[in-house]
């Protein structure tokens, strides 16, 4: 779901500023920073190179790697008490005042301090990842886009913010109020009782948040969605034939159908050179066209099965 949290924190911050009346590209603009804020939380991944890397040399066993590797993605640097204080802590940078920023440094330095306190080691040095790559984001916004100190501070909440509801679908729930001992999302939320079902529920989320992004890009751009959609679409429903061929995938077993049915967008987009503005747009548009007709396709197929 990574590209999906940083679309839909992309969606959700261009059309927000939009409302209030900010120009198109500037909106743009706020939206594309909001969708590096919800990439953030995902640095968390940093653990698996340096742990194999470890493990290479015999100093840690395939099962306490894998151990901690479960614990540590999806876990506090998902946190909505995390990401606020982080948001905090980039707003603060962004002032340019001395004391403001040892402020956040400061912030900072705790949200690693809590973090080794709770998880151990590990966990600390992923959060210290997080909060660098988030003050990162925020001097870049800043110093770049020339974006204040306090629209900086939303657009990093909401980016922050919807990126572990994302996860509730996929995977475990995140731990949404590390450090405290209280649960909002005990399990799953299940979409279908079937677990195929429940796949085929959760990808068509995630294309719908796709579909949102492209929407707004179009929107805010000055295109007319429909008259980005090349016939070539169509070839999707071929994609109904692999109901039959391929094993009905799980969220434990889905890489055959993922990367299948990704495939169908590469095959339906249009070929050919990008020889005006709006044609890599097309592209893009009518792939993920092939895509959804594809998806829809095949679960239609299983239905029938």
């Amino acid at each position: 779901m990574f590209i999906g949290h940083a679309l839909l924190a992309f969606a959700l911050v261009a059309l927000g500023a939009r409302r209030l009346d900010v120009r198109p590209e500037r909106a743009l603009q706020l939206g594309a920073v909001a969708g590096l804020f919800a990439a953030v939380p995902d640095v968390d991944v940093v653990y698996a190179p340096v742990g194999l890397l470890v493990q290479s040399v015999g100093t840690l066993s395939p099962d306490v790697f894998w151990e901690t590797a479960n614990v540590v993605h999806r876990g506090p640097t998902h946190s909505l008490v995390m990401g606020a204080v982080l948001a905090l802590a980039v707003a603060l940078w962004a002032t340019e005042n001395q004391q403001w920023r040892a402020l956040s440094l400061a912030l900072v330095g705790s949200l690693a301090a809590v973090a080794t306190l709770v998880s151990g080691v590990v966990g600390g040095a992923v959060v210290l990842v997080f909060a660098v790559a988030g003050l990162g984001v925020g001097a870049f916004a800043a110093d770049r886009l020339e974006i204040a100190p306090q629209p900086l501070f939303a657009v990093a909440a909401v980016g922050l913010f919807s990126h572990p509801f994302g996860d509730v679908f996929t995977g475990g729930p995140p731990p949404f109020l590390y450090p405290f001992d209280a649960t909002l999302v005990a399990e799953r939320v299940l979409l279908h009782p079937d677990p195929t079902g429940h796949l085929l529920a959760a990808f068509a989320v995630e294309l719908g948040t796709v579909w949102l992004a492209v929407w707004t890009f179009a929107r805010l751009s000055g295109y007319q969605l429909p008259a980005l959609v090349h016939p070539r679409a169509a070839l999707g429903a071929g994609y109904a034939a692999a109901a039959l061929l391929l094993p009905a995938p799980t969220l434990e077993q889905s890489a055959h159908f993922v990367f299948s049915v990704l495939a169908i967008g590469v095959v339906g987009a249009p070929v050919r050179p990008f020889r005006h503005g709006v044609d890599w747009l097309e592209t893009v548009v009518t792939g993920l066209a092939a895509v959804t007709v594809a998806a829809v396709a095949y679960a239609l197929a299983y239905g029938v099965l």
